[in-house]
């Protein structure tokens, strides 16, 4: 199957976005997250996302937000893994990486998805990380959520995206908790204070996306509706 093909598969399973990257594009992967760990026949990662409602960023109530969250991750989940089997019915074989399963890397000290999902869009070409750490694309801005498939198939590349972040600092100054403060993300400040458990009406909720709302590419820097 060629890029074209494959594409045109990933879409057909529900995605609104799909690029590809060469498994050297990851040099850079932290030790024991680099896609050769996972699969050591890969040859190329194939990014793909969907897009998640911008109307979210503007309700009173968490729940739209979490819920969307919730309900867009298996989503991603289920069309990694159809695309895999039907990869297979080709003679190609593909891996589905989890969309949302951390570990602890105990050298970093930070929590990982055995191949980071934001890295493997921007090897792909679907966009570039911005200042708040969240992939931005022309297409959706950061309101895209994300998935990866590891391919033992070479396969022509996209072209990387120059970056789309003009470092506004917008987001920096957004945070309530000062994660964005440094250059990395202060991940576990974020994420203690963002997700959680709301005690007065008992339920688990994402509490904040302020740096999502603060950035003016959030829906994307090809769409008309920019603030």
């Amino acid at each position: 199957m060629d890029k074209k093909e494959i594409k045109e598969l990933m879409f057909s399973l529900g995605a609104d976005l799909c690029g590809i990257a060469g498994v050297n594009r990851f040099d850079d992967a932290p030790e024991g997250y680099h896609p050769l760990d996972v699969l050591p026949t890969c040859k190329s990662v194939i990014s793909f996302g969907c897009r998640f409602p911008v109307g979210t960023l503007a309700c009173k109530s968490d729940i739209p937000y979490t819920r969307v969250r919730n309900s867009i991750t298996p989503k991603l989940d289920a069309i990694a893994l159809d695309f895999c089997i039907e990869m297979e019915k080709h003679g190609i074989v593909c891996v589905p990486i989890p969309t949302n399963e951390s570990q602890w890397d105990k050298k970093t000290e930070r929590w990982r998805s055995v191949v980071s999902a934001k890295h493997a869009a921007q090897a792909a070409g679907l966009g570039t990380i911005g200042r708040h750490s969240l992939l931005i694309t022309p297409e959706f801005g950061s309101m895209i959520w994300l998935g990866t498939v590891l391919c033992e198939q070479e396969l022509e590349p996209d072209e990387r995206k120059e970056s789309l972040c003009s470092n506004c600092n917008l987001c920096v100054e957004a945070c309530p908790v000062h994660a964005l403060d440094d250059l990395e993300l202060k991940q576990q400040t974020c994420w203690d204070f963002a997700f959680g458990d709301d005690e007065e009406i008992r339920t688990w909720r994402i509490s904040c996306h302020k740096c999502r709302d603060a950035c003016p590419y959030n829906l994307g820097s090809n769409n008309s509706i920019l603030r």
